[in-house]
């Protein structure tokens, strides 16, 4: 069989019925040799938009990629539907890379994943100049931006491209990018003429909730029991110390978790990610040193227990849950002292003012949006710039709305406070103030001889904290890290101290479970007599994926199991065109799909 448009391909080797959204028209600007911008959220199918063209177009399609496991992982699946795909990278002992490169050099690879670094060595350019190249895929393009959320210095080289392959296109591709950094990849990569596509950012499968702190190990362990007791997800956490710990007390609590960042041994850190990827309910504790360029499509949650630097990183690490379409869950935990700490990190650090200043206000944007009383969605895609009119039915906000109430007089109080005791304390002694508490800290300043002492006790502690997070969020407080997270006033201040300006609140939600809607509901077959069939494929597919020492999802997605549980495709034809099942993938283990399906007739 003779392939000759992207459609063909789409269909016959992924498997896959029709185009989504902008890939249609991407493939064809590389096809026609142009170059193209890409921002696409996770799991929208960027991948397809540089390997379908790759496979067209005569020659080797070379992808840039920053990770091993990335690479690792695109090639074992491609190699799954019988697309003739390799990498190069440190994994790879001299004589497999000699073979790779053979194989490059006589033009039998369709796709080549290269690390940026190898693109730079002189001996690598030498020997693409000796080859026909079908494209160059830069992916995790924002890597480009010094004031993007993962900086990576060797992908600033990466304009070598255009001066040394003129005529060669690329493609630059990125989910998570906000103005500036977009503006910034299209100039550092000499992009000014590509054709820009933004496919947007929602991503509508993704139930987004923010909760306050208060006992984060606890609100973790209800929501996996609760909701993933069985599900592959990850666990974020912003020290090695902290994996380290929430990693082990999952353990005990019956968890098979792993832990994950840069003080462990690379040998580690590739076994556990091993064990991540080709593995069912594994669950991940990791810095965010783990998470960029994880295929793995069934990842069920991602739950932060500290607050992301930044909305891009919020949304890049939230984005991988849910690669598959499929129904999953970001849960936040976020409290006051994660920005004192952020705040400190970004003080120490040895950066310019300038980035200084611009990640304190992506730092700030991200307080903004935990504290947001309306929709999360509604606020996420608008940091993007991309227009959403909510509720979204899908987030904390919409499902168990927030109530507001006229806090000016709180306000006022918690301002006053702030002034009283001179701006020099953070937010656990000023609530001691309010509510009247004689703490060893309070008498030895005697502040309970000032005028804000005890004028509080109508709010409980839980509510003063939560008031004096809402008017750092809003702006009427900003917290000085200098002096150790001391609150200080604004120019906003005054006029609500003095009656001028209103200041509404929203009320922490009622303790109830959040609702379930068909979005919320981890996917399954509708009959108890196919959820059986499942189990039975998924076993099959765990025994397949041993067999070939590739990551279960390699094999088949979950959707592509459900909808063979929920059709019962009676011969091969009918098992061909489900979701992707290409002719590869058909001829490989149709047979033994069949035989799945007539033990359970």
């Amino acid at each position: 069989m003779t392939i000759t448009t992207p459609l063909s391909v789409l269909q016959s080797v992924f498997g896959f019925a029709a185009f989504r959204g902008h890939q249609e028209r991407i493939i064809q600007t590389l096809m026609s040799g142009d170059d193209a911008v890409v921002l696409m959220p996770t799991g929208g199918g960027k991948s397809l938009c540089y390997q379908i063209p790759s496979i067209l177009r005569k020659g080797t399609g070379v992808v840039i990629s920053p990770l091993i496991a990335l690479m690792q992982d695109q090639v074992a699946a491609l190699t799954q539907l019988g697309v003739s795909a390799a990498y190069l990278n440190s994994s790879l002992n001299m004589q497999e890379a000699r073979e790779v490169e053979t194989k490059l050099l006589r033009g039998e690879l369709d796709l080549l994943y290269v690390a940026p670094e190898r693109l730079m060595m002189p001996f690598f350019q030498h020997q693409l100049r000796q080859c026909n190249i079908a494209l160059f895929a830069i992916d995790e393009a924002h890597c480009v931006s010094q004031w993007g959320h993962d900086f990576r210095p060797e992908y600033m080289k990466l304009n070598i491209l255009k001066e040394e392959f003129p005529d060669v296109p690329r493609i630059a591709l990125t989910a998570t990018a906000d103005a500036t950094t977009q503006k910034e990849i299209i100039a550092r990569l000499h992009l000014q003429s590509a054709n820009v596509f933004t496919a947007g950012f929602d991503r509508p499968n993704i139930q987004y909730r923010i909760v306050e702190k208060q006992n984060p190990k606890k609100q973790l362990l209800q929501f996996l029991r609760s909701e993933h007791a069985n599900d592959a997800g990850i666990v974020y956490c912003l020290s090695r110390k902290r994996v380290d710990e929430t990693a082990e007390w999952l353990k005990k609590e019956g968890f098979r978790a792993l832990p994950y960042h840069a003080g462990l041994t690379s040998d580690v850190r590739s076994r556990n990610q091993e064990t991540f990827l080709r593995n069912e309910g594994v669950v991940m504790v990791a810095t965010i040193a783990f998470g960029m360029g994880i295929d793995k499509p069934n990842v069920r949650f991602v739950a932060h227990l500290d607050l992301p630097k930044s909305v891009e990183a919020y949304y890049q690490e939230t984005g991988r849950a849910g690669r598959d379409g499929l129904p999953s869950t970001a849960m936040l935990c976020y409290g006051m002292q994660d920005v004192v700490i952020h705040r400190q990190i970004l003080a120490s650090g040895q950066a310019g003012e300038e980035q200084k200043s611009i990640e304190r206000r992506k730092l700030d944007a991200m307080i903004g949006l935990c504290e947001s009383g309306s929709c999360r969605r509604e606020a996420l895609l608008r940091y993007f710039g991309e227009p959403f009119q909510g509720p979204c039915n899908n987030c904390d906000a919409c499902l168990t709305p927030f109530v507001t109430f006229d806090g000016t007089v709180q306000a006022q109080k918690a301002l006053s406070c702030v002034y009283r005791t001179r701006e020099s304390f953070g937010v656990g002694h000023l609530v001691d103030v309010l509510l009247g508490k004689e703490t060893e800290k309070v008498l030895r300043f005697d502040h309970h001889l000032i005028s804000v002492f005890g004028i509080g006790q109508d709010f409980k502690l839980d509510a003063w904290r939560s008031i004096y997070r809402q008017l750092v969020a809003m702006g009427y407080l900003q917290v000085d890290i200098e002096a150790f997270g001391s609150l200080r006033l604004t120019k906003l201040s005054l006029p609500v101290m003095k009656g001028e300006q209103k200041v509404f609140f929203r009320e922490a939600p009622k303790k109830t479970a959040i609702k379930k809607t068909a979005k919320t509901q981890v996917a399954q077959p509708r009959s108890d007599e196919s959820h059986g069939l499942l189990g039975a494929l998924k076993e099959l597919r765990t025994k397949l994926s041993q067999q070939l020492s590739v990551p279960p999802y390699v094999i088949f997605h979950d959707r592509t199991l459900i909808e063979i549980a929920e059709a019962r495709p009676a011969d091969l034809s009918q098992l061909r065109g489900l979701y992707g099942i290409g002719e590869h993938k058909l001829t490989k283990y149709g047979d033994a799909v069949m035989e799945v399906l007539e033990s359970h007739r």
